[in-house]
């Protein structure tokens, strides 16, 4: 992955990112030398964000496969989770 310095950003501006992204999905953006952000196209960022929620949705339909769910009222779940603390 690429990095574009804090300063190159300064002086380059959005070009700076732009020329990375072209050839990249991701760049690093380092200050003083340390990694600090990372920068990506919104259609990657989506993509991303898709992925999770796709994950997201397969290990709940595993948690319901192996039983690990508790079906209950909206009173009873706020009286399990108090009685938890």
């Amino acid at each position: 992955m690429s990095q574009i310095t804090a300063n190159d950003l300064k002086t380059k501006g959005i070009t700076a990112i732009e020329s990375v992204l072209d050839e990249q999905t991701e760049a690093i953006i380092s200050v003083r030398g340390h990694a600090k952000f990372v920068v990506m196209a919104m259609d990657h960022y989506n993509h991303l964000r898709e992925c999770e929620l796709e994950a997201a949705l397969a290990e709940s339909q595993r948690d319901i496969a192996a039983g690990r769910v508790v079906r209950e009222s909206a009173e009873a779940h706020v009286a399990r989770v108090l009685a938890q603390d």
